[in-house]
């Protein structure tokens, strides 16, 4: 399920949230997966903290630090919904089935 892990389901890539040519990201400007958004979301973050950037710098960085973070939202918000799923499939009474649980 290599496919799973790139791009959340059901949803494309928007230009905007495609991650940078930078080496870190995934190839054909996909949209990373959850870990590698976090992992460079802290590194983001780190560096805003460390200090030293300039004021264009700085603002980049954020910028890229939302994206990140909206990448990370999806993703949970995807598995909060495929959980919830999961959570009600196993909830319905199965046909054919015992209509009580055996133990």
């Amino acid at each position: 399920m290599a496919e799973d892990r790139q791009t959340p389901p059901g949803k494309k890539t928007p230009p905007d949230r495609q991650a940078p040519p930078d080496g870190q990201a995934p190839p054909d400007g996909q949209t990373p997966s959850y870990e590698q958004a976090r992992e460079e979301l802290t590194d983001v973050v780190r560096r805003l903290e460390t200090g030293g950037l300039t004021l264009e710098q700085s603002i980049e960085l954020w910028e890229r630090g939302e994206r990140l973070a909206a990448i990370c939202e999806e993703w949970l918000q995807g598995a909060r919904a495929k959980l919830a799923a999961a959570m009600a499939q196993r909830q319905e009474p199965q046909p054919n089935g015992p209509e009580e649980a055996p133990f």
